[in-house]
């Protein structure tokens, strides 16, 4: 007996609530908007600047009992994370911990760095501190500049191959459907206040990328099906399509979100943010697979000039592309 989500035939109709589900993306992207400049994003330390302690010790790192250690001293965003290395001995437990920078600051004062150190050496006695580094305004923000540039190239790449793979209409609802999701994704996370580091840009990147992968299987079987079904409307085709697709779609969003699920319960802190951010992306991705990339196929149109022979490039010059 096999699992099944979806059964095999489908006949849904995807556009039958076209207005309201294009609606209610077009708010959604607008309030994430207007969520990103009233609140702004919650940065963290490798956008705000701040300062890295690197610990060393004899005893096993023990995260939990350093953030117990160091609540006290109130010093807002501090992350903590064991470092291991195939290099290091049994008896060699290397940790990072970062601050974030104090208002006013460019880094923590070296008096915070000794109280630091000292609530450390209080709850392990054979801690020592190798390296303290500290990163400025300056780098955070060109850090800020670059992350922006790789989503935005991102995006860009990604329009030219499906303009190259398909059409230029498919390519729109394609890049629509990407920045709706990275759109949506960013918004919740400011109106959430949920901290934004690099972390969660790899998220984005890796969002931008599960969402075309689903939206190019629905669009590949929609060029298929142009061409065997000639009578049939666009919107007939590409609910077929979308029909067709179900269940490897929903499959795979349905696999992936039980992996992020059990990532996100325990994975502990360190990743929670990259995880959440990644389910965001794998049901908006989805969504806007279905209702956002194939409504502006729609509303925009396919040329379909039958005139030509079936030379398998589903009626552009470009069809024959290695994905």
């Amino acid at each position: 007996m096999r699992l099944k989500l979806v059964p095999t035939e489908t006949s849904y109709d995807f556009f039958s609530l076209s207005r309201v589900t294009f609606g209610l993306s077009g708010l959604l992207v607008v309030l994430s908007i207007v969520a990103f400049f009233i609140f702004g994003l919650n940065f963290g330390i490798d956008f705000r600047g701040g300062t890295t302690i690197r610990t060393e010790s004899t005893q096993s790192v023990d995260v939990g009992t350093y953030r117990d250690a160091l609540t006290p001293l109130n010093l807002g965003d501090v992350s903590i994370t064991e470092v291991f290395d195939a290099t290091f001995g049994p008896d060699k437990n290397v940790a990072q911990i970062r601050i974030q920078a104090q208002d006013g600051q460019e880094a923590i004062t070296p008096q915070t760095i000794l109280a630091v150190q000292g609530a450390l050496v209080a709850v392990d006695p054979a801690i020592t501190f190798p390296s303290v580094e500290s990163v400025g305004p300056k780098v955070s923000g060109e850090l800020v500049q670059t992350a922006v540039l790789a989503v935005v190239l991102a995006i860009g790449a990604v329009l030219i191959y499906i303009w190259l793979r398909f059409e230029w209409q498919f390519a729109l609802g394609a890049v629509a459907a990407l920045v709706h999701d990275v759109a949506l994704t960013i918004g919740l996370f400011a109106a959430f206040q949920i901290k934004f580091d690099l972390a969660i840009i790899a998220a984005l990147l890796t969002i931008v990328g599960y969402s075309l992968n689903d939206t190019v299987v629905v669009f590949d079987r929609v060029r298929e099906n142009l061409r065997r079904f000639k009578k049939l409307t666009l919107r007939e085709v590409l609910n077929l399509s979308i029909n067709e697709t179900l269940s490897r779609t929903v499959m795979t969003s349905v696999t992936t979100l039980i992996a992020l699920i059990s990532l996100i319960v325990l994975g502990g802190d360190v990743i929670r943010g990259f995880v959440f951010a990644m389910i965001l992306g794998v049901v908006i991705g989805t969504y806007s697979s279905v209702f956002v990339a194939s409504n502006i196929l729609l509303m925009l149109g396919v040329k379909r000039d039958w005139s030509k022979p079936d030379n398998g490039a589903a009626g552009t010059q470009f069809g024959n592309v290695d994905a």
